[in-house]
């Protein structure tokens, strides 16, 4: 359950666009700004449903 609350952590943190720009245009790689959101948002689905499931079966053993 720790696995898919963290990883739902950083991927939400990682949607905040103007600190990702500007930590992306820092080191150089602000191309890639585009291509995030192809990433994210399925990242945070599957930690969302680790939650999910950890839930149910912490639930369901008790």
């Amino acid at each position: 359950m720790a696995t898919g609350i963290v990883g739902f952590v950083v991927a939400a943190l990682c949607c905040s666009t103007p600190v990702l720009a500007v930590l992306l245009g820092a080191v150089g790689l602000s191309a890639v700004l585009g291509y995030l959101d192809y990433v994210l948002i399925p990242a945070m689905t599957l930690f969302l449903g680790i939650v999910a499931y950890a839930i149910y079966r912490r639930q369901r053993s008790a």
